[in-house]
């Protein structure tokens, strides 16, 4: 690919959906560090997962993160307190945990596009993404720190950069690795300053301005590396 005839992939903002490879955040039976937590495919540990992060939701609709507790986090779900030390280390973990799929749905919403891409017609599943998070801001704030830090937004970014790498890779795009972690820090830092509210706009135009902004980032001439 030459900078005069951009490949589309190569002006992708997207990135590859982390359910087709197994390896993000969507896949529950991979750790980070490495092979598949056996109790993932026990359907009462699943169960159990799914009703202490169910517990999480409701617990921060009405109080922030740090004020939340194991004692009334588990009174809600409805579990002992060991059996939530069995499945997580601490309440940041659960709440990681609870936050993953947001990884998931950003990837599926920049990827949601067919032909090439129109930096005037964001996919319609990027607003719905925003939309989507701007309810849940409460849990997010305590997890994504404005300009894209915190647990949630390091996991975001690692992911983003990832695929966004490959998918230039394999597109033949110049800088690769340079254009992914602009990508993927300029999507980060939009998302966590909106939710700290730094950012007044709408779903629907901050879903604008993002795809606007990715587009330009994939577009912008570059040499390649000697």
């Amino acid at each position: 690919m030459t900078a005069s005839a951009p490949d589309p992939r190569a002006a992708d903002p997207r990135a590859t959906d982390p359910r087709a490879t197994g390896r993000g955040p969507a896949d529950p039976g991979r750790t980070e560090s490495g092979p598949a937590d056996p109790r993932a495919a026990d359907p009462r540990a699943a169960r159990t997962r799914a009703r202490l992060r169910a517990a999480l939701w409701e617990e921060c609709a009405e109080r922030p993160l740090d004020e939340v507790g194991v004692a009334a986090l588990v009174r809600r779900a409805g579990v002992g307190r060991a059996t939530f030390y069995l499945h997580y280390p601490d309440l940041q973990a659960l709440a990681v945990d609870a936050c993953a799929d947001v990884v998931r749905d950003a990837v599926e919403a920049l990827h949601a596009w067919r032909g090439t891409p129109d930096p005037a017609a964001p996919p319609p599943a990027l607003a719905a993404f925003f939309a989507e998070v701007e309810p849940r801001a409460p849990l997010y704030r305590g997890l994504l720190r404005p300009g894209g830090g915190g647990p949630l937004g390091e996991l975001l970014h690692r992911e983003l950069r990832a695929y966004s790498r490959r998918e230039r890779e394999l597109a033949g795009g110049p800088e690769p690795a340079l254009v992914a972690s602009a990508v993927a820090a300029a999507f980060g830092g939009l998302l966590a300053d909106w939710v700290h509210g730094l950012i007044d706009v709408s779903p629907e135009q901050l879903a604008d301005r993002t795809w606007r902004l990715l587009i330009s980032l994939h577009r912008t001439p570059l040499p390649h590396t000697p």
